[in-house]
């Protein structure tokens, strides 16, 4: 029986590990998406913008808000 509940529970987490990383490259790869992401779950996106400062990628979320500006007018 713990077996079992052990084995459920690492499936959850690896299944949360690759939803998480689909998510990433989703928005890694379509500022499209990244603005659909913006205006539903602004906090989702704020944490990507946070790691890829973190990792040393600097100017993402400043190129999305002068093109997102850019395409208003």
């Amino acid at each position: 029986m713990r077996r079992r509940l052990v084995a459920g529970l690492v499936a959850l987490e690896v299944a949360g590990l690759g939803g998480a990383l689909l998510l990433y490259r989703a928005m890694d790869r379509s500022r499209d998406f990244r603005y659909t992401m913006q205006k539903r779950f602004p906090s989702i996106l704020e944490v990507y913008y946070k790691s890829n400062e973190w990792s040393g990628i600097h100017g993402i979320r400043e190129t999305d808000q002068m093109a997102w500006l850019s395409s208003k007018n």
